[in-house]
């Protein structure tokens, strides 16, 4: 059973991010901003200027008091030892921002956004040193940890783009719907009804092996080989879009959330350089779409393995809403995967020991 964290908002909770020291920071609909204690309290409040949706939150890597949120097409830099007005307003992006990172040097700062465009900003000067673009919304973009000029990204446009700060163009890009044609074979027929718009993206901490979630239901998983990436992954694991992926901590374990209302726990290690490979040309992704689910308590049920599948989730989490952001926390000595969905409450789930 979910353990409910209340009071910190009154609207639906759109995004988290956990510091290094184990505060939790949350956004939410209409400018509310919150952060949390490690034990589920609201500890501080806050609601930014012109009450825009505050669509992600993320701590810098090397100053954990330092928190970077989106806003519209603004991002404010607040301290959360003193959550007041924000300390500075970068305004770089021209339409509304879906997703930010910042690299593991804290140097870059990376921004989404509607209009397909990436803004990367100089965290020294505060100016853009980079502006990328994808041909419709990109909905995700994260820097690979020990590789502070390479990034990765995904959108609509159903493309999934490797890039390095010094150039413009990207180094490499797949089309997911390609990818699909060479499998239509297999497919049914809706299959192509329901195309693979890319809504996120998670880098495991080797740096080298990135998830990508997609409108089709489908997790892939693709290995960076220098300027390039190859497909090396793909299995089914949602009834409906996925609207989060994120890998934790320990290598190529991924948590995946969907707007089937399902929370799972993937173990991908054993897989990872055994598939056949083939190279990775573009991916794309939409903004995840509400989907109509009756809200049920949330429970755990282990799922009995298959020894046809490919993969199996090592867990699946009924949390029955839709699922709109995850993270993973250390508290009282114990994981816990954090969930936002369209209620006003995160949702708190132990987490079996790997």
């Amino acid at each position: 059973m979910a353990v409910k964290w209340n009071g910190g908002h009154s609207s639906s909770i759109l995004c988290l991010n956990v510091s290094a020291e184990g505060l939790v920071a949350s956004g939410a609909e209409r400018g509310e901003l919150a952060l949390w204690d490690g034990g589920g309290s609201p500890v501080a409040q806050l609601r930014l200027p012109q009450a825009e949706d505050v669509t992600s939150v993320v701590f810098s890597a090397r100053r954990p008091s330092t928190l970077y949120t989106s806003h519209g097409e603004t991002i404010s830099v607040l301290d959360v030892r003193s959550l007041h007005q924000p300390l500075e307003r970068l305004n770089v992006n021209e339409e509304e921002i879906n997703c930010l990172s910042v690299n593991d040097t804290d140097g870059f700062l990376a921004a989404a956004d509607d209009s397909g465009a990436i803004k990367v900003v100089d965290l020294e000067s505060k100016k853009v040193s980079r502006s990328l673009r994808h041909s419709n919304i990109c909905s995700s973009v994260a820097f690979r940890p020990q590789r502070p000029q390479s990034l990765v990204s995904c959108g609509l446009d159903m493309q999934v783009m490797l890039w390095n700060l010094q150039k413009a163009r990207p180094l490499w890009t797949t089309n997911l719907q390609e990818c699909d044609v060479e499998e239509e074979n297999l497919q049914s027929a809706g299959q192509f009804f329901n195309p693979p718009l890319a809504h996120s993206l998670s880098v495991a901490s080797c740096g080298n092996i990135f998830s990508c979630g997609a409108q089709d239901g489908k997790i892939r998983i693709f290995r960076v080989t220098g300027i390039k990436f190859e497909h090396e992954l793909e299995f089914q694991g949602h009834s409906l879009g996925v609207s989060q992926v994120l890998f934790m901590p320990e290598a190529y374990w991924l948590l995946s959330g969907g707007n089937d209302g399902k929370v799972l726990l993937w173990d991908v290690s054993s897989n990872i350089g055994k598939q056949q490979k083939s190279p990775a040309k573009s991916l794309h992704r939409k903004k995840a779409q509400a989907a109509g689910s009756s809200r049920k308590d949330g429970k755990l049920n282990k799922v009995a393995s298959n020894e046809h599948a490919v993969v199996v989730p090592k867990l699946s989490i009924e949390h029955g809403e839709k699922v709109n952001w995850l993270s993973c926390a250390e508290i009282k000595g114990s994981r816990r995967v954090l969930v936002a969905d369209q209620t006003s409450s995160v949702s708190a789930y132990p987490l079996p020991e790997s």
